[in-house]
């Protein structure tokens, strides 16, 4: 039987990569058939897909554009083009959209979603625009939104919508309140929904997002010093201008606010540490001491590698082994619930998630889950344990599952993001002891590695 070990190693270098291409504008008319399909098989005429800086995803992956500064809207029925309505400023960004430059995707201007005091009143009510593409009487309007709820969370279920009233408030007058409907879950239910089945582009395009959060990680770790500033760490990151997929943190200190960024604090032996860099499609975070030994934590924490930190890594190393297609995701939230129970690890989040060019989309890892896993899903390793004694560990960094199909598609497709992934899943189980299926991708320059101390960096666990 194996035990958590601590052992010295060189971390690996696999490799960077270049960005990939914009996926062709063929995969955007397959994503706008998929989607026509499933509202089709859900009872819907038309979506009304929102979209603004932090909620963008739905948009994005549809068409490729994702707003700036400003608030848009994505009108899809069953026969048109689809129309996207914009702000002032996001018109000159419009070909960055294959379906736009091809023409078969519209626009009309909309000064309201506009930044406030911009010019008004050269544009047509939204009322007007809406009406003018079928939504009126009998029409069966979905709003896509991030998020969608059930009816134990509201009493009006899928009627509940999290787009802005002024919107919701003008389909519904068209429509009818019965007729408008929440259909986000078409784009991230986690059993069925459409971003949930990832294709080699956006693969790619993750692999080499990983790639940066990831090697963002292992110059902070390798970088840092006493003495310096958190603000000074976070400068090895390299942020190199890509959008994120959510605020990157570096928080340390003897009790450090959780989520917060860097803002001065000086960085001491003996005091806790975590943080991340995530970029669309990507999160990377590790979290542990300031410490080249347990001798230089507080006494009380003495015992983090015997009593937090390697029960975590065992317990992920049974986590990855459940990592298979066809597996529950209630199976994986048991073995988390039963081998780090709450009173002694604090975990109050799923244990794993799913990614994509947001941070968690949603998730099939839950308590009592029969979702299964399936190809195509990229899942975030994100269990996060927590004490006030302890603090916490992590090994987050983000897993595809593949299926031979998709295997070899990605293979042909982008045959360097492909032979990176094996020898990572390689190096995790050689060096590290975690085993992995050939289904699973491994997309992080540091799949698996945790080192508790972080001022020795080299001292990773592993199971031997």
């Amino acid at each position: 039987m194996q035990t958590c070990t601590l052992t010295e190693i060189d971390w690996p270098q696999f490799g960077e990569s270049a960005p990939p291409p914009i996926p062709s504008l063929a995969e955007y008319e397959a994503r706008l058939s998929a989607t026509r399909k499933a509202m089709a098989d859900h009872g819907f005429t038309h979506l009304l897909v929102y979209g603004d800086r932090e909620h963008f995803a739905n948009m994005h992956w549809l068409t490729n554009f994702d707003p700036r500064f400003e608030e848009a809207l994505l009108v899809l029925d069953a026969n048109k083009p689809p129309l996207l309505i914009v702000g002032t400023e996001c018109v000159g960004y419009l070909p960055i959209s294959p379906l736009w430059t091809a023409g078969k995707l519209r626009h009309e201007r909309f000064r309201s979603f506009s930044l406030v005091s911009t010019p008004r009143g050269d544009s047509r009510l939204l009322r007007d625009i809406l009406a003018d593409e079928g939504i009126r009487a009998g029409a069966q309007v979905g709003c896509v939104g991030w998020k969608y709820y059930s009816s134990a969370e509201h009493p009006q279920g899928e009627h509940t919508l999290d787009v802005p009233a002024y919107l919701a408030d003008t389909a519904r007058e068209l429509a009818g309140f019965k007729h408008v409907r929440n259909a986000t879950s078409l784009f991230i239910n986690p059993d069925t929904g459409l971003r949930t089945f990832c294709s080699p582009a956006e693969i790619a395009w993750m692999e080499y997002a990983n790639i940066l959060a990831s090697e963002g990680m292992r110059r902070m770790l390798f970088n840092l010093r006493e003495g310096m500033t958190d603000l000074e760490l976070g400068r090895f990151a390299d942020y190199n201008g890509l959008p994120l997929a959510c605020h990157p943190t570096l928080k340390t200190g003897l009790r450090p606010i959780g989520l917060s960024g860097p803002k001065g604090d000086v960085v001491k032996r003996g005091h806790r540490m975590s943080a991340n860099v995530s970029y669309w499609g990507s999160n990377c975070c590790r979290a542990g001491w300031v410490a080249a030994s347990a001798q230089d934590l507080p006494a009380e924490a003495r015992q983090y590698v015997e009593a937090f930190a390697g029960p975590y890594f065992s317990a992920m190393q049974e986590w990855f082994g459940l990592l298979q297609i066809g597996r529950a995701g209630g199976e994986l939230q048991q073995l988390i619930n039963s081998r780090l129970p709450f009173q002694t690890y604090g975990i109050e989040l799923n244990a794993g998630h799913l990614i994509h060019w947001d941070e968690w989309t949603s998730s099939p890892v839950y308590q009592n889950s029969a979702v299964r896993l399936h190809s195509g899903m990229a899942i975030q390793a994100d269990v996060i344990p927590s004490s006030p004694t302890f603090g916490s560990t992590r090994m987050e960094d983000t897993y595809v599952l593949a299926d031979e199909s998709l295997r070899a598609a990605l293979r042909a497709a982008h045959p360097a993001s492909y032979a990176r992934c094996e020898r990572r899943r390689a190096f995790m189980a050689e060096q590290l002891g975690l085993e992995l299926s050939q289904e699973v991708l491994p997309l992080s320059n540091i799949p698996g590695i945790v080192p508790p101390f972080f001022l020795s960096p080299r001292l990773v666990f592993a199971m031997r």
